[in-house]
């Protein structure tokens, strides 16, 4: 009779929980399909392993409390992305894609039971102490992150502007884990920066996509153009963890003359969608190299996605992270929601990029490259009454190159590749067999 009660009461407890919610998914487009008949024999062992903890065990939990950990437990056995967010979590999604919040600065993924570094924010405490796209946390203050959910571990990294946090980090390579000290700080997300390589060769980097992302980069590029003529644009989307779709449809719209960016296919109605450029190019088909790696998810992998298809970039790096998939907040009170897998994105051409990525069409991997050492040739230069050459811009820009090969060896060949495509001419990106790779690339050590 007891189990029959309890059975009774979970039941009715579902009962009003569908109902609480029918409202609230009404207003978002009707995104709950019909519902079926309900699994009768699973419930009743539900209602048994339920009453069996409310008895049992060792210290007492409220029904309320045993019902908000299974909604967790569905959600979370379906896949990394799938969560529910109590309020606090809800407001932080909310301020991640405003560009402002207080904490590391990590893009993290729940992964075997460990959080696993998707990328650093540039300019935050987490990349500035050198946490690596690809490190597992394994203890945030001592307190191992095994067993504990993904809200939780966020929850315990964010905090107050100039408190610590002891961070363990275990790292491929490394032969035993070690501690970093971080202090937390306010992160201001500057979504977009950009510079000059060399005259006429520009710099566009976005850390992160936010809601005024595709604005951010139009702005970058008109200021470089009002400077002087752009020959080449070097697009850096490497470490960047995504964030709002529509930003990234505005950036990839950007460089394109119309058609598909990307599209969604999933169970429900509406979230098959086609989502397709509205501006026009704004280099006028000068060539673009896109640099991705292992850090470069979703929102940069549609943006590399849909450049590539339309053979209007090259895409240059490693192979991007691979999430592929789509989430929509179901509001199911006014302080809970449920972040729900609805969808995969599929680029122009139907490539799915769910764990598979973005193939670059130029593999380099980032590697330390050493010049060597020339000191001991002589040249013209050094020979007694050798006429002087009054213009020293070339030696100016070789040294800068140099500089650049040292600091970042894919940048230098994004570069290289830009001014190569700009001397053989016309103003257009030629298409590349995927796969192909740089001498460089080949002769480099991955990873160093």
């Amino acid at each position: 009779m007891t189990q029959r009660k309890t059975f009774l009461k979970v039941l009715a407890a579902m009962g009003s929980f569908v109902l609480f919610c029918a409202p609230s998914l009404a207003q978002h487009e009707s995104l709950a399909p019909p519902v079926g008949e309900l699994p009768l024999d699973e419930l009743r062992t539900f209602a048994d392993v339920f009453n069996q903890i409310r008895l049992g065990y060792v210290e007492e939990v409220d029904d309320s409390t045993l019902l908000e950990y299974a909604i967790r437990g569905m959600l979370t056995g379906l896949d990394p992305h799938s969560v529910y967010l109590t309020r606090d979590a809800f407001e932080d999604l909310q301020t991640s894609t405003s560009g402002e919040f207080s904490g590391l600065g990590l893009e993290v993924n729940m992964e075997s039971g460990y959080l696993k570094v998707i990328a650093p924010i540039d300019g935050s405490p987490a990349a500035d102490a050198g946490i690596q796209s690809g490190d597992v946390i394994l203890k945030l203050d001592s307190v191992p992150i095994k067993g504990l959910s993904l809200n939780k571990a966020v929850e315990k990294m964010r905090g107050p502007k100039g408190s610590e946090i002891v961070v363990t980090i275990g790292r491929s390579g490394e032969p035993a884990p070690f501690d970093l000290t971080l202090t937390r700080d306010t992160i201001r997300v500057a979504s977009v920066r950009e510079r000059w390589l060399e005259p006429g060769f520009g710099y566009v980097r976005i850390s992160q996509f936010q809601k005024t992302t595709g604005q951010d980069v139009r702005n970058s590029v008109e200021k470089l153009q009002e400077d002087q003529e752009l020959k080449g644009l070097v697009l850096d989307l490497r470490n960047n963890p995504g964030g709002v779709l529509g930003a990234s449809v505005d950036v990839a719209g950007l460089f394109m003359e119309g058609g598909t960016v990307v599209y969604t296919e999933g169970r429900l109605d509406n979230s098959a969608r086609d989502y397709d450029a509205t501006s026009t190019d704004l280099l006028d088909g000068a060539p673009i190299v896109v640099l991705i790696n292992g850090g470069s998810a979703s929102a940069s992998e549609i943006v590399a996605g849909a450049l590539q298809d339309h053979s209007r970039a090259i895409i240059m790096g490693t192979r991007s992270f691979g999430k592929g998939s789509v989430q929509t907040v179901l509001p199911i009170s006014e302080s809970r929601a449920v972040k729900l897998t609805t969808a995969l994105y599929f680029t122009p051409n139907g490539r799915s990029i769910q764990a598979e990525g973005i193939q670059p069409d130029v593999l380099v991997d980032r590697a330390r490259v050493e010049t060597f050492d020339e000191s001991g040739r002589i040249s013209e230069k050094d020979l007694d009454g050798h006429l002087d050459n009054d213009d020293a811009q070339e030696a100016i820009d070789a040294e800068a190159s140099r500089g650049l090969i040292r600091s970042d060896n894919q940048l230098y060949e994004a570069l290289t590749l830009l001014k190569g495509l700009n001397i053989l001419g016309p103003r257009r990106t030629p298409e590349l067999p995927a796969g192909h790779q740089t001498a460089a690339a080949a002769t480099s050590t991955p990873g160093a």
